[in-house]
Parts: C-alpha cells; sequence; structure tokens
C-alpha cells in the first residue's frame, strides 16, 4: 500500500532519519512513537509529500488516494463547513466543481463533458457526497445548523473537529494524523476510536494519547536510533515488552530458557488481556506470531516522579459549599458546587467547558474570586498546583537551578547539590540544569513544575491539564508516580488512561450544580442514567 525505500534526513550534521526501510500494509493501524525530537511529525510530513527527505523515496500503490489531517486550522477560512469536508477527497470534489461550472454556463457544447463528468461522479458516490459529510460532521459534534456557516466563523474547537470529519471523508487508502485527538472532548474520541478501530485502509498515526494508541493500533512504529522498528501489537504491549527486553538485558547472566519462558508468559498474559478486549477482531489478532525477543530495549529516558508527603493529612482535606464561578464574559462556568473530600481521595475533576474546570483550580488556589459560596482546607492539607498556563512562573531569566530556588524552605533545600536532584530526576542533569529559565519548551517547562511540586511535598496535589506537552515517557511516569502517591489528588486531564488509572471519584462542574460518584471514570462515562442527567445539567434554559 505505502512503502518508504532508504530514507535518510539530515538537517545540518544532525542525522534524523539514516536509511528507513518499511512497508505500511491495508488493514493496519500504525502508531509512530519517538522521543520529542525524534522526528514523527517530521516523519508523516514526508509521507504526504510536504516536505522532501534528503535521500530515499516514498511510494504510494498506483490508484490509491492518501488523505491528511490539516494541521493548518485557517487554510479552509473561505469554505463552509460542509464544503471543507467534501474537499477532503480532492478527485470529488474537483469533479463536482466543474460539473457546477459548466452548467452555470451550460451550452450545448460543454452537455457532453457534463455527462461524462457525471458518470464519474456517480461511480464515486458523489450524490451522496454532501449526506455523508453531514453524517460525519454531526458524529464528531457539529451541529446541523453549523454545517454551512464558513469556516472562518466557526470556534476553534469545532474547527478541529471539522478539519478531522475532511480527513475521514470519503474512505481514503491511506489516512496519516498527527495529533488527532487535540481539543477533541472523551465522547468525540471515544467515536473516533471505534470508527478507527473498524476502518479498513491503512491509518498512521501520531498521538499521546496512550488510551488512543491501545485502542486502534495494530503496530507500534518506533522511531529509535534514527530508525524505524515496527512491532505488532498496541502502545502498552509494546512499552511492557521493551521494559521487559531492557530487564533481561541488564540480567546478562539469566539463562536462556528462563529468558524465553519469561517472555512467552508475558505473551500469553497480554494477549488473553487483549482478546477480552474491543481489539479482537481477526485482522487484529496478530500477538500469537510475535517474536518478543526481536524487540530491543529503549534509548528513551524516563523522568523519576516521586511525590512525597511532608506530612500525612488529617480526615478534613477540603470542604466547599455553594461555590458558584463566571466567566470574564459572564458566562456561567458552575453553580452552587458542594464537594467534601475525603483523605486518599483522587478526584477527575470534569465539565464540558475547561474555563469552568480552571476556574475550579483557581478559585481554590486564590487566583480568582468565586461569584458565591466558600471553600475551606484542613488545618493539616498543604496543596500543590499545576496550573494550565505556567507562563507567569517562567518570566525570570535565570537558569534552572536559581529558578527551582525560589521554592526552597530551608538553608539545606538552597544548596545546589538539593536542587540539582530535583532537576536530575526530570532529567534536567549536567549542564542542562543551567539553561535559563525563559527559553524552554512547552514539556520542559512542565518538568520544571513537577521539580517545585515534588521539593514543595505537599500532601494535595492540584492538577490542571497536566499532560500537556509531556512526550509519552513523561506521561507515562508521571500516570504511574499517581497512581502510588498517597495523599490527595485532585485533577483535570484529556488523557483517558490517566483519568481511569487515577481517579477513584468524579466530580463534574455544569451550570446547574455538581454531580459526584464514587466510579471510575470509565464507569462514570458508561453510565447510561448519568448521562441524561448530565446532559440535562448543560441544557440552556430558553
Amino acid at each position: 500500500m505505502l512503502s518508504v525505500s532508504n530514507l535518510s534526513v539530515q538537517f545540518g550534521k544532525r542525522i534524523l532519519f539514516d536509511e528507513v526501510n518499511v512497508s505500511f500494509t491495508q488493514g493496519n493501524c500504525y502508531g509512530v512513537i519517538g522521543a520529542n525530537g525524534a522526528g514523527k511529525s517530521t516523519f508523516l510530513k514526508i509521507l504526504s509529500g510536504q516536505q522532501e527527505p534528503t535521500s530515499g523515496h516514498v511510494n504510494l500503490e498506483s490508484g490509491k488516494r492518501m488523505s491528511i489531517l490539516e494541521q493548518n486550522h485557517n487554510a479552509y477560512d473561505q469554505y463552509t463547513v460542509l464544503e471543507t469536508v467534501v474537499m477532503g477527497n480532492k478527485p470529488l470534489f474537483s469533479i463536482k466543481k466543474e460539473i457546477d461550472a459548466l452548467y452555470a454556463d451550460y451550452s450545448d457544447e460543454n452537455a457532453d463533458r457534463i455527462g461524462e463528468l457525471q458518470v464519474q461522479f456517480e461511480e464515486m458516490n458523489g450524490w451522496n457526497a454532501d449526506s455523508d459529510a453531514a453524517a460525519l460532521l454531526s458524529n464528531l459534534g457539529i451541529a446541523e445548523e453549523l454545517h454551512y456557516m464558513s469556516m472562518a466563523d466557526l470556534d476553534s474547537k469545532l474547527k478541529v473537529r471539522a478539519l478531522l470529519a475532511q480527513a475521514l471523508f470519503g474512505n481514503p487508502d491511506v489516512l496519516i494524523m498527527d495529533e488527532p485527538t487535540n481539543d477533541l472532548d472523551y465522547e468525540t474520541i471515544s467515536w473516533l476510536e471505534n470508527f478507527l478501530a473498524d476502518y479498513d485502509n491503512t491509518v498512521i498515526v501520531v498521538s499521546h494519547d496512550r488510551h488512543f494508541l491501545d485502542a486502534v493500533c495494530t503496530h507500534i512504529a518506533d522511531i529509535d536510533f534514527g530508525k524505524m522498528n515496527l512491532y505488532s501489537g498496541n502502545y502498552t504491549f509494546w512499552y511492557e515488552s521493551s521494559q521487559l527486553a531492557a530487564r533481561q538485558r541488564a540480567q546478562q547472566n539469566k539463562k536462556a530458557e528462563e529468558k524465553a519462558k519469561e517472555l512467552q508468559e508475558f505473551i500469553m498474559r497480554f494477549s488473553a488481556n487483549v482478546a477480552k478486549s474491543k481489539q479482537a477482531t481477526s485482522r487484529k489478532k496478530m500477538l500469537s506470531k510475535l517474536n518478543i525477543a526481536d524487540i530491543k530495549p529503549s534509548s528513551r529516558r524516563y523522568p523519576a516522579i516521586i511525590f512525597e508527603r511532608e506530612r500525612e493529612a488529617g480526615d478534613q482535606i477540603l470542604n466547599v459549599e455553594g461555590l458558584t464561578a463566571s466567566s470574564d464574559d459572564g458566562d456561567l462556568l458552575f453553580e452552587n458546587v458542594n464537594i467534601n473530600l475525603a483523605k486518599g481521595d483522587k478526584v477527575a475533576v470534569i465539565s464540558r467547558d475547561s474555563r469552568a474546570t480552571t476556574a475550579f483550580y483557581e478559585i481554590l488556589n486564590e487566583k480568582k474570586n468565586a461569584d458565591k459560596g466558600s471553600f475551606q482546607w484542613g488545618i493539616t492539607t498543604t496543596q500543590s498546583y499545576l496550573p494550565a498556563d505556567n507562563a507567569d512562573f517562567f518570566t525570570q531569566d535565570i537558569n534552572l537551578v536559581d529558578w527551582l530556588r525560589q521554592w526552597a524552605k530551608t538553608e539545606e533545600e538552597r544548596e545546589e547539590v538539593y536542587v540539582r536532584g530535583f532537576l536530575g530526576k526530570m532529567l534536567f542533569s549536567g549542564d542542562e540544569a543551567l539553561k535559563k529559565s525563559t527559553v524552554l519548551s512547552g514539556g520542559e517547562k512542565v518538568r520544571c513544575m513537577l521539580s517545585r511540586m515534588m521539593m514543595l511535598r505537599a500532601n494535595v496535589l492540584m492538577l490542571d491539564e497536566p499532560t500537556n506537552h509531556l512526550d509519552l515517557e513523561s506521561i507515562t511516569a508521571f500516570n504511574n508516580s499517581l497512581k502510588n502517591f498517597k495523599g490527595t489528588v485532585l485533577f483535570t486531564t484529556h488523557d483517558h488512561e490517566f483519568a481511569q488509572t487515577v481517579a477513584n471519584r468524579i466530580v463534574e462542574l455544569t451550570p446547574k450544580g455538581n454531580i459526584d460518584r464514587y466510579l471510575t471514570f470509565d464507569e462514570y462515562m458508561s453510565d447510561k442514567t448519568l448521562k441524561g442527567q448530565r446532559d440535562k445539567m448543560y441544557a440552556v434554559s430558553v
């Protein structure tokens, strides 16, 4: 279907890809993974023809059509939403426009040409194009009354969904997507997961959403050491097997037969788990064919995120009564919220309006005043907060050692070796710790914020979209640290795996109060009775 031959990419002295040879076949979904800077997005651009390699070739089978998720959100602002989706099938849209132009200037001379085009149009199922595009838009949460609106006037989050519909439209033979779940809510991501799990053609995707990769991928394409290796199975299988391979390599004296037995038991255990999931379709039963000995230990580094508490909190954690808040432009974000936190609660705070959850954290951290209501922290609690927007923390032109010193409580904590210890756990070792705080990337800033939180040793953590900007390695380490944390956590995330594996309680903020349940995230989202209640609590009164 799609193949890459002897692909090399070099920027100056830096070699990104070195003689890569790989084939992507029909009926499979390939999750492209690699450390930040490994070249994931560059690889997709080369596949789609948006960027030329230094050497090598990309070959798409003759007669096959490729579709790419558009990254420029303003590229179609002059078109309607429905037109934008239909443009996803360029040959079909081209024929449609030519037919419309010929009819606008109709004559006997162009009648034959119209007839030829209409035959082609029918063969491409063109007469159903608008209805198929409308169905895609509706499934992605764009109401029918918006379908003929200009893309320029569409809300930015809905625009992302329209461009996703464009990529999916017309059943492309090869579908290429870079971070398709960005700005999508849980329900829309779930719909996309189901759509791609049943997709018969080839999908190549880059994503930092582990649940998404597990739900849709039949293979993992791992970029490491300038090469790309394909492995059968989803992301979790790749991660666990690569960790197992690394442990076995470290145990050089382990007998070969003991290694083989451990590997085989691992395959059987994982295969049994997959067989119970929705991935158990005929085209996804590949693990039995896998030789795990072929999987290499990864070169990637995982940060050591360890949250310790200076003291254990008492039974009284947080009491919230009648809390109400509005946005700066007057929209009601949530009203009459009542919550009483217990020790050890790990609460996923969710809302269909991200402004609501951010306002909630800002109120609890006294960065914003509530319209009404009150809250009180327990006297034995100490809080640490990771905001979604951390720009205010990185305005001083100082190195990271001095940056982190700002939160030292004692002279011992101000010692450079002590500060460097926390930075080192977040992969800022050696000269990296002397980088200026004003030149950091988004992911580096979040890792600095995590160093700060670890040093504060609070017993209550508040996290607003904590996985934003992080790579898969950091997200995985972060996720595991919160599962092991003995204190209380309030967090908001669009990472499904994060929410499902950390939260033991869900609190949803709505304009008509809050819903509070001791359930896992999946249990909460799949409860049909709760779904009806939630819809009513978001409904706008007329």
